[in-house]
């Protein structure tokens, strides 16, 4: 795999995809029961889904699952990084000295969150090693995982398979 599914342009990653809209209930009004304005994709090669249906507008509800399905396979697929690999221009572009600046919700962040999680993979599971390949403090890149609670928890999961002690963000 050449490129991470989450760090594709949008509308590549969503041809790989299945589309399905659904009703669904719950808070919005008479208008949202009556129509589908709920977004499902389905990653065909992975098989990794995510669905919106908080907004009455389908076309939000289409970008949310998007955003979360980019997320979705952050977490879920790892690309094999080596160990002299430099990090992405994307990666340098949101690095201000050693911290990553970028916000949970930007769509840059996805990409940065699969890149991050192949270096730590890559690095069998040791935010150091992985800081340094990324040109950051092994605090920094733990913050950064921490603003998704599902990397951190992947992250520290992959420790206790090592018999590697718990990392928490400061």
């Amino acid at each position: 795999m050449d490129r991470h599914p989450a760090s594709l342009p949008l509308d590549v990653l969503l041809a790989q995809c299945t589309m399905r809209r659904l009703r669904r209930s719950g808070p919005g009004g008479q208008h949202r029961n009556k129509v589908e304005t709920a977004v499902q994709f389905v990653h065909n090669p992975s098989g990794i889904s995510a669905e919106a249906n908080e907004r009455r507008s389908q076309a939000e509800n289409r970008s949310v699952a998007a955003f979360r399905l980019r997320v979705n396979l952050a977490l879920a697929v790892r690309c094999d990084v080596d160990e002299a690999s430099e990090p992405s221009v994307l990666w340098r572009t949101r690095l201000r000295g050693t911290r990553i600046e970028v916000s949970g919700e930007h769509d840059d962040f996805p990409a940065l969150l699969a890149e991050a999680l192949d270096h730590v993979a890559a690095c069998d599971s040791d935010p150091r090693r992985a800081g340094d390949q990324l040109g950051t403090s092994s605090s920094q890149l733990v913050r950064f995982l921490s603003i998704e609670p599902r990397a951190l928890a992947l992250l520290n999961q992959w420790r206790s398979d090592r018999d590697l002690r718990p990392l928490h963000a400061r």
